[in-house]
């Protein structure tokens, strides 16, 4: 837990300076926090993952039982599971953000009884019992394995063919369906599905463990696009079948697939609902959503395991989207539906005649125990808490404090996951009392958050205000501080709650090289109601930059000593789009940005994220002009520094290089810092730690603060 250290003459070096290389060396303090926990039916025993140490990359299966944590599986071998992976597992873990190595995921029976996961590509299981982990043969490397229900089989997919295998060699390796040819695959999920609906999964046992709902994924419409490393071209370039908006999805299909060899396709209009955005087989048979291209309708349905028919069990219609809520639609043990619905500016959950209360904002569905359905719900957007629904005890709260909280449910017990003002903390429930803790081992920030909240204007701006620490506006030497935007400001992510985020950290520590930092959620962010994320629809940029630039004038008419002359903006992803288009529409606001990994013509983005908010391309082509920034480069007259890993694949790196060509051949002058190697999230290591550094260097450059620190620096 470093907080100082000592500088080459000696004298100790204050913890601001450490933390750029902390936050790259900890993967954003996400390195030691407990991962994917699972409980067992009987409420007895959790299987997590976590890494050594908050440093430390190399992921490890734990299990803790009877309020101790035991080891089950760590990697091994002379690369310690740090090896290659296949590439499907890498664009796996692209998606789910995983940011460790080693063992990262894992999946168990039913009775949490034995475990799986892939090293290397290779194919391993451990008996949670005791036992050390070994090894399952296999045709070839492993992506996302899982053992039936029982635990005496696992399915996993290799070269994009699903195979089904014993344990110890057991009964043999079976191939249930084989790729016709090298554009399709079976058991794997689709790069829109994965990054645009969460949905990362794409084959689930049957209860009785005798077959497997799997998706068929034919990408051969998709266009390609080809991503390489510029700094390493002895490798060749690789494809990635990324649908723009506008242009075809892959082909997704679901089939029943039986140990014996039978085969049934499920039927459903598939040209009306090309998009599979959910699916399960639970005790009462597979359960599927499928949405519209337009996403304005979504339906939920039943299948027939034996004909593969499909009959309607709800339909949802919005005239804008019908957003999807993570974890529904769902079924409780006596079938129950759990399903989302919007009423009056909230979004709630209905399960038969019971609904969540109205004010209270559902963000997610995190599963059921038997008539109990566990989810996340708002009603302060600062803050976000696990709730319980049942016929029996009706609609309680089961976090408390303030923060972000979430959680794992099974058997009665409780693994509540909370990251609060003052850190990570994992605590196992029973009856609603604390029993146990599972250990976070991430690393103590050097730089301690200490924002204000305020709420500002008509529509109540959440905000949050981070001052340099022991400034004081009356003292006699007391100089304006200069204001920092550093917002996201985008659907499906809000900043500013009452947490210690990692992005909590980083504008803490550029207030204390002497900004007034200020991070405000406006409309588009979750948490406040669809009224409120739908506000954006046909237009992404106009409403978001009022919302900011209505925030920065209250809270300078607030608090005069913020100096409305010398304001700048940051933003990663979305908010680097929101950042770039600051200073080249508003310039009179704005005196410098920095626009890391921005999406600057929304064409290039993927169809389902990007239609979501502004229609399809061909029909509603002016949404995609008022929210793109290439048409803007020849009014930049401020500088604007731009940001991108060169082989992100998500917001391609084409993005930053067409801005880059449009500003210069308008004649405007900017900065490219190009990440050689790094994706969608910067990177890691040690340029991923000097980044930070960089961009404060460019801020006080722009905005003429010159090179010193500390708080009213000017």
């Amino acid at each position: 837990m470093p907080s100082t250290t000592a500088a080459p003459d000696g004298a100790p070096l204050h913890g601001q300076a450490l933390f750029p290389e902390q936050l790259a060396r900890t993967r954003r303090f996400s390195l030691g926090a407990p991962q994917h926990p699972a409980v067992s039916p009987d409420g007895a025993r959790v299987l997590f993952v976590r890494t050594g140490g908050g440093d430390d990359p190399v992921g490890r299966l734990w299990l803790w039982e009877d309020g101790g944590e035991r080891l089950l599986a760590a990697p091994h071998g002379a690369d310690g599971g740090t090896g290659p992976v296949p590439s499907e597992e890498r664009a796996r873990r692209e998606r789910a953000r995983e940011r460790s190595t080693g063992i990262v995921a894992y999946a168990a029976d039913r009775q949490l009884r034995r475990a799986v996961y892939a090293l290397g590509g290779a194919l391993w299981a451990v008996d949670t019992g005791g036992g050390t982990p070994f090894p399952v043969p296999a045709a070839g490397p492993v992506v996302d394995p899982r053992p039936s229900p029982d635990g005496e089989l696992v399915a996993y997919v290799t070269g994009g063919a699903l195979h089904v295998t014993g344990f110890g060699g057991l009964g043999g390796d079976r191939c249930l369906a084989a790729p016709e040819g090298p554009s399709v695959t079976y058991g794997l999920t689709d790069h829109v599905s994965a990054e645009s609906t969460g949905r990362l999964r794409g084959h689930w046992w049957a209860p009785d463990g005798r077959a497997l709902l799997a998706a068929r994924v034919d990408t051969s419409p998709v266009r390609r696009r080809w991503v390489c490393d510029p700094a390493r071209p002895e490798l060749p370039p690789r494809p990635v079948a990324y649908p723009a908006a506008g242009t075809p999805n892959a082909d997704v299909s679901l089939h029943l697939l039986s140990l014996d060899g039978g085969r049934t396709e499920v039927v459903w209009d598939r040209a009306a609902f090309e998009y599979v955005v959910a699916a399960d087989w639970d005790a009462h048979g597979p359960l599927v959503t499928v949405q519209s291209r337009d996403q304005r309708v979504l339906r939920v349905l039943a299948v027939d395991p034996a004909t593969g028919a499909t009959r309607v069990l709800h339909e949802q219609r919005d005239r804008h989207w019908v957003e999807l809520v993570p974890g529904a639609p769902c079924r409780t043990a006596p079938g129950l539906l759990v399903k989302a619905e919007e009423s009056a500016g909230t979004r709630r959950l209905r399960v038969g005649y019971t609904l969540t209360p109205e004010g209270l904002q559902v963000t997610g569905v995190l599963g059921t125990d038997g008539e109990e359905v566990l989810f996340t719900g708002c009603e302060d957007p600062l803050e976000e808490h696990v709730w319980t629904m049942g016929p029996k005890t009706g609609c309680r709260r089961v976090s408390d404090g303030p923060g972000v909280h979430s959680a794992t449910a099974a058997g009665g017990t409780v693994v509540l996951d909370s990251l609060a003002p003052d850190g990570h903390a994992v605590t196992v429930l029973r009856g609603g009392r604390a029993v146990g803790r599972i250990a976070s081992l991430t690393e103590e920030p050097v730089v301690t958050p200490r924002p204000l909240f305020p709420v500002y204007g008509a529509r109540r701006l959440r905000s949050a205000l981070f001052p340099p620490s022991g400034y004081d506006p009356g003292a006699p030497d007391a100089r304006p501080l200069p204001v920092l935007l550093s917002p996201y400001g985008g659907p499906g992510m809000r900043l500013v709650v009452r947490a210690r985020t990692w992005w909590a950290c980083v504008a803490q520590w550029f207030a204390e090289q002497g900004f007034a930092v200020l991070v405000t959620d406006g409309r588009g962010t979750p948490g406040r109601g669809p009224a409120w994320e739908k506000e954006i629809r046909g237009d992404q940029l106009a409403p978001v930059l009022e919302d900011q630039i209505d925030a920065l004038r209250a809270a300078v008419a607030e608090r005069p000593y913020l100096d409305a002359g010398r304001v700048a903006i940051r933003g990663w992803s979305f908010g680097g789009t929101l950042a770039a288009a600051a200073v080249l529409r508003h310039p009179e606001v704005f005196r410098a940005a920095v626009a890391g990994a921005a999406p600057t013509d929304q064409r290039m983005y993927d169809t389902h994220w990007k239609e979501r908010y502004l229609g399809h391309p061909e029909r509603e082509p002016e949404n995609y002009e008022r929210s793109s920034l290439l048409r803007d480069a020849h009014r930049l007259r401020r500088p604007l520094l731009l940001v991108h890993g060169t082989c992100d694949d998500n917001v391609a790196f084409a993005h930053t290089l067409r801005l880059s060509a449009a500003l210069l051949a308008a004649g405007r002058e900017h900065t490219v810092l190009p990440l050689s190697g790094a994706g969608h999230t910067g990177g890691d290591g040690k340029a991923a730690g000097r980044l930070l550094g960089f961009e404060l260097g460019f801020l006080r450059d722009a905005l003429g603060l010159g090179t010193g620190g500390g708080a009213g620096a000017g």
